[in-house]
C-alpha cells in the first residue's frame, strides 16, 4: 500500500485587495475626476518648470498636497505620508485618488514610479483601492497600465 499523499499545500491568497490600476475601458466618473485634476493644475502652476506635487483626495474636493523637494523620502515614508493623507482626506462614499502633478512630458520617471510603489503599499495597508496617476500640462498617465488621456488644448 502506498504511503499516504499529502495534498499540495497552497498559500493562502490573504484578503482580496482592491484594484488600484486603470484599465481600459475608464468609468466615465474617474474620466471626469482625471482631467479635472489636469485642468487644476494648468490653472494652479504657472511656472514651465517646479517641483512635483504629491496630491491625495479627489479633484475639486477635498485634497491634501505635499510640495516634494530634497526630502529624500524613503518608500517607508512615502507610504506613510501617503497613508496620513487618506485619513486626512477621506470621505465616505468618494473614491480617494493619489495624483503626482509635475513638469515635463508624459512619460514615466523615476519620481513617478516610486510615488506608485509607496500609493500600492498604503491601499494594501488600508485595505482599499488607490489608483495612483501623473498629471502633467496637457494629460495624465497611469504609469503601472500605461493607460493615459492626452490633450492638444485643454479647456474648462
Amino acid at each position: 500500500m502506498d504511503p499516504p499523499t499529502q495534498a499540495a499545500q497552497r498559500p493562502h491568497p490573504g484578503p482580496a485587495s482592491p484594484r488600484s490600476a486603470i484599465t481600459e475601458p475608464v468609468d466615465r466618473r474617474l474620466l471626469a475626476l482625471l482631467r479635472r485634476a489636469v485642468l487644476e493644475h494648468v490653472g494652479q502652476e504657472r511656472r514651465r518648470v517646479h517641483p512635483p506635487v504629491v496630491h491625495v483626495g479627489v479633484p475639486g474636493g477635498v485634497t491634501a498636497a505635499l510640495t516634494l523637494g530634497d526630502q529624500g523620502l524613503d518608500h517607508a515614508l512615502r507610504t506613510d505620508v501617503l497613508e496620513a493623507m487618506v485619513r486626512q482626506t477621506q470621505v465616505a462614499g468618494s473614491p480617494t485618488l493619489v495624483w503626482l502633478s509635475r513638469s515635463g512630458a508624459r512619460e514615466t520617471r523615476d519620481v513617478d514610479l516610486a510615488w506608485l510603489t509607496a500609493a500600492r503599499a498604503a491601499a494594501a495597508e488600508l485595505g482599499r483601492a488607490l489608483p495612483m496617476v501623473v498629471v502633467t500640462r496637457r494629460s495624465w498617465l497611469d504609469p503601472s497600465t500605461g493607460v493615459y488621456r492626452d490633450w492638444l488644448r485643454l479647456r474648462a
